[in-house]
């Protein structure tokens, strides 16, 4: 299966569990992998035949700008929902980081990997 990749992209959340984590918006970074067919726009060399990655990427962000999740694994549920609502996926892999929040490690992450109505 063909692949659209998103890597580093960088969005807000209020996120965590501690009341400190829920006084103000907190930076994470998403990768996303797409599974999807990307035959036809191959062939055509025409965007609405394939899947919009800058669409995807909005989409990303407004909703973990509108979320208040306390955990990433929820908020990357909800991404990985929102996309499978919004554009015709085979499969989603997201990686949702929040660096810097562990004192002795540069970074935290879930990934999360699902098909379509799983």
């Amino acid at each position: 299966m063909d692949k659209i990749v998103i890597e580093g992209l960088q969005i807000e959340s209020l996120i965590g569990v501690y009341d400190w984590e829920r006084t103000a918006k907190t930076a994470l970074f998403v990768d996303l992998t797409l599974e999807v067919d990307l035959y036809k726009a191959g062939q055509s060399d025409d965007v609405n035949d394939t899947l919009d990655y800058a669409k995807v990427a909005e989409l990303v962000c407004e909703v973990a700008a509108k979320s208040k999740f306390e955990l990433l694994e929820a908020l990357a549920e909800s991404i990985i929902s929102h996309i499978f609502a919004q554009f015709n996926c085979h499969q989603v892999e997201l990686k949702l980081s929040k660096p810097g929040i562990l004192p002795n490690a540069s970074n935290v992450a879930v990934i999360i990997v699902r098909k379509p109505q799983q």
